[in-house]
């Protein structure tokens, strides 16, 4: 009759070893997590300590100065917002034929323009995000154009799947986010996404990592593509995951 006892050992010395080498593989990375920690707190001390020491030696003329600068940086900030508020910027309209998508790019340095469909529900989709956007980023301007009051538009920039946003800068058209394959191919994608593509193109202030798309919870079957930041042209254009009218 064979013995099993020694070989059962074995397994559980090994497996006891295991265990061991994993908490102390948890313990140095804990330890080397904490020390980044710490080393960058130690840096965003040092300039704060840095930027504190500026101002006590400062003397009341100096601090005049730097306040006048401030005030200046901020009335710029307004007469800039107010400029881009009187264009249109900061609501996300409809513009009523290809006329007048002209006009609207060439007073504005950044505009996003959705070429839509009434009957593609991806469409509204893209409504809802671009409004909340508009808002927000008052830089660009955003604006919409039914494809169907626009056939020599949509022709001219070679615009085959709906929904398409045509990202438009100084007047010429750098970019185009084709139905939704750089969002992530789901219909339920954040608006975070959609900032995170736009900032990708430099067609909206982002202030984020463009190297990576925003962390999220990804659903079975999506996938995101990792989109270089510099102006696309010539690009073929397919159907989106599925027809025109997605």
């Amino acid at each position: 009759m064979l013995s099993v006892g020694p070989r059962s050992n074995c397994h559980s010395e090994s497996s006891i070893q295991h265990v061991i080498m994993a908490s102390e593989s948890m313990e140095i990375m804990a330890k080397a997590l904490e020390q980044q920690v710490l080393q960058s707190a130690r840096i965003v001390e040092e300039k704060l300590d840095a930027e504190l020491g500026k101002l006590e030696r400062m003397d009341d003329d100096e601090m005049e100065k730097l306040k006048e600068r401030r005030m200046e940086a901020l009335k710029k900030s307004q007469k800039q917002k107010q400029e881009w508020l009187s264009k249109g910027h900061g609501e996300y309209k409809e513009i009523s034929s290809e006329k007048d998508f002209f006009p609207e790019v060439k007073e504005s340095n950044r505009v996003v323009c959705h070429f839509y469909r009434d009957s593609t529900f991806r469409c509204k989709i893209l409504d809802k995000h671009l409004g909340i956007l508009a808002k927000k980023h008052l830089e660009t301007k955003f604006i919409k154009l039914n494809v169907d009051k626009a056939p020599f538009l949509t022709d001219r920039l070679r615009i085959k799947v709906i929904p398409t946003l045509a990202l438009v800068k100084d007047g010429k058209t750098k970019d185009y986010v084709v139905g939704f394959s750089d969002l992530g191919n789901t219909d339920e994608f954040p608006t975070e996404m959609l900032e995170w593509r736009l900032g990708c193109s430099d067609i909206i202030n982002y202030s984020g990592n463009l190297m990576e798309p925003p962390t999220l919870t990804q659903k079975p079957g999506s996938k995101f593509t990792k989109v270089e930041k510099k102006a696309i042209r010539g690009r073929g254009y397919g159907s989106d995951s599925g027809s025109e009218d997605d």
